[in-house]
């Protein structure tokens, strides 16, 4: 079984940062699905694509595959690159944007 190690990036639905600085170990969902008759919910014969584990670092989450004979691979996290600007540069007269006033 393949497992993922990754740092979650921030949601989209929030401001906040929450939760963004653990890392996680998810189990690869490559397995093949189907759909219940009944209702017609989609299911797999397997629980664990279901099941996110936290590590507070990535050698942690590494520890924990090695222990339990997984293949993982650990992404990168993408750092957030921010750019500095001062409240005045919003009405300069050389700004590529037109203020609308």
């Amino acid at each position: 079984m393949k497992a993922r190690i990754f740092r979650p990036a921030k949601t989209a639905m929030q401001s906040g940062r929450a939760g963004t600085k653990d890392w996680r170990l998810e189990f690869d969902t490559s397995a093949a699905r189907f759909v219940e008759p009944l209702m017609g919910w989609t299911g797999t014969h397997t629980t664990a694509g279901q099941l996110s584990l936290r590590f507070s670092t990535p050698e942690a989450a590494i520890a924990y595959a090695t222990k339990h004979g997984l293949e993982y691979e650990v992404e990168a996290p993408h750092e957030r690159t921010l750019q500095r600007r001062a409240y005045s540069d919003n009405f300069a007269f050389n700004s590529a944007v037109p203020s609308s006033g």
